[in-house]
């Protein structure tokens, strides 16, 4: 398993930052997958639990000590600082892109133009492929903070109306694709 090797290499075992990216990564990999089963998606499992396993692998690098993470870069980049990351250790592109893209629900440029976010420009945040939708509606369901259990669908919306409108409707939209036949 590719995560595996990669986890070991940023992230030594025993350390907050490890147990707490592992048990979010995992919690975020079986609900992708029991998707992918009960929605027939047709992804293969070993590629929905390496992407899932790796959409947050950036978090290192940023300063987010609650989650044991005593990098210097904010938070809201650990997707793209993560796609660098992948993209540098030869994973697949597809993983970089569940990794850069599974923010929010996705991150559009206006998003970036708007908010002066420190993302860059050039790049399309906003997820495209079926595994990149899948990861991102899986993670929304899950912090990396406080208890780490399943967050309600109500709060799941609330969480994202928190950001914009835009956020929100991209939410639903991903809702109403993986849980028409659940």
């Amino acid at each position: 398993m590719l995560w595996t090797k990669i986890y070991d290499k940023y992230y030594p075992a025993g350390t907050q930052g490890r147990r707490i990216l592992e048990q979010h990564c995992r919690s975020v990999a079986e609900l992708a997958l029991e998707i992918n089963r009960g929605r027939h998606l047709g992804l293969d499992p070993a590629e929905v639990e390496d992407a899932a396993m790796l959409h947050d692998i950036g978090i290192f690098l940023t300063d987010a000590p609650g989650i044991g993470c005593h990098g210097t870069e904010p938070y809201i980049r650990h997707g793209v600082l993560g796609a660098d990351l992948l993209r540098s250790e030869g994973a697949p592109e597809e993983y970089a892109r569940v990794a850069e893209r599974h923010t929010g629900a996705g991150i559009s440029r206006e998003d970036i133009e708007e908010l002066h976010l420190p993302l860059p420009v050039d790049r399309d945040m906003m997820p495209h492929s079926l595994l990149e939708r899948l990861v991102c509606y899986a993670d929304k369901f899950y912090s990396k903070s406080g208890d780490m259990q399943r967050k309600s669908l109500e709060r799941v919306r609330q969480s994202m109306a928190r950001h914009s409108s835009r956020t929100s409707e991209r939410f639903e939209e991903l809702h109403r694709e993986f849980t028409q036949q659940l």
